[in-house]
């Protein structure tokens, strides 16, 4: 297959010292930002910041955070993963990339969404009543900033455009720019619309019954007469050095964060059976730096994609099992999905 990338993504989750007690918000915006630099020397192609507007999480703007990260790094593609396009502005959006963009010679991307989470929105005073539509124009109108030339837009979630040059441009003239898909078949089809790239979500069950968003991506993008890029897959995990301490480690942090946003969603809490369950048959990528390599492998076998990034945060790990697993990651697995993906 074609060339296969590996990134890292994380929402910002607030973590522990070596003594058990919780970081601050401060602090592990600042610990991210080491996560990147350890990531960038190790080889790992992208790392990807998610927007949230929780406690439990620390980066609210992921491009302010990597415009710090491009300072410090000289290879790494830096992505927001995602961009809650809906409640924020397109123009806005496109000026912040752009600056990450320079700052780092090139290597901006970003990952649009419409938000799973929707504490945004109140926030900054949209109704999600009008959820759908606040994403369709938004993306929209972003699609034609793409082209970097003067645009002229109407709408109603926004004020129209009438020849509005956009400032600054990208040195390069393209931003790369990707949709995130949690499960919507209209989500995939809007995306392959636009020809954009296509980054799905798959945190729960097994990755193949996202097949068939990928072959509705291609035929739409064949139909729509539009480019069906690479996909690209995002799913949590963790590595240690073994597979017991990786589950170990993990167990904690991510039983607190399910059961938070369960009890919102109605969802009851989770077992420790029903998570030993995910990591064997479903998309938890926990284990020895082999378990994990193994298990992305399969996965990318299974649908063909591009690109896989390993969720690699989730609640309360500490610090030093943090970066221990970046390390794993891009000093062991990533080399292994290489080889048994060549093989």
């Amino acid at each position: 297959m074609s060339e296969l990338d590996f990134g890292l993504d994380t929402f910002g989750d607030v973590p522990v010292d070596d003594s058990g007690a919780p970081v601050s918000h401060a602090r592990a915006i600042r610990q991210v930002v080491d996560e990147a630099v350890l990531a960038d020397g190790i080889g790992v192609d992208v790392v990807a910041l998610g927007e949230h507007h929780r406690p439990e999480y620390s980066i609210s703007t992921p491009e302010t955070v990597l415009a710090g990260i491009a300072t410090r790094t000289e290879r790494i593609r830096l992505s927001s993963g995602v961009t809650v396009l809906s409640s924020d502005d397109p123009v806005r959006v496109f000026q912040r990339f752009a600056t990450v963009d320079a700052l780092s010679g090139g290597r901006a991307e970003v990952i649009l969404g419409r938000g799973s989470f929707t504490e945004s929105f109140p926030l900054f005073g949209y109704d999600l009543a009008d959820y759908d539509k606040l994403f369709e124009e938004k993306i929209d109108l972003f699609v034609r900033l793409l082209d970097e030339k003067p645009v002229t837009w109407k709408g109603s979630m926004r004020p129209s455009l009438d020849g509005i040059e956009v400032f600054p441009p990208t040195e390069s003239g393209h931003l790369t720019t990707w949709v995130g898909v949690g499960g919507s078949p209209q989500s995939v089809v809007r995306t392959a619309h636009y020809g954009l790239p296509l980054m799905l979500a798959v945190i729960g069950g097994t990755p193949e019954r996202f097949a068939g968003h990928i072959d509705l991506y291609r035929r739409a993008a064949a139909q729509f007469g539009t480019t069906a890029h690479p996909v690209g897959m995002h799913s949590p995990g963790f590595v240690a050095d073994t597979d017991e301490e990786a589950r170990e480690a993990h167990w904690p942090g991510y039983k607190v964060i399910r059961d938070r946003i369960g009890a919102l969603r109605g969802w009851p809490p989770i077992r420790r059976k029903e998570y030993e369950a995910e990591i064997e048959h479903g998309s938890l990528y926990i284990g020895s730096p082999e378990t994990v390599a193994r298990k992305i492998a399969r996965a990318v076998d299974e649908l063909g994609v591009g690109r896989f990034d390993l969720i690699y945060t989730a609640g309360t790990q500490s610090v030093s099992a943090r970066m221990r697993s970046v390390e794993l990651y891009g000093t062991k697995v990533i080399p292994m999905v290489r080889d048994l993906v060549a093989g």
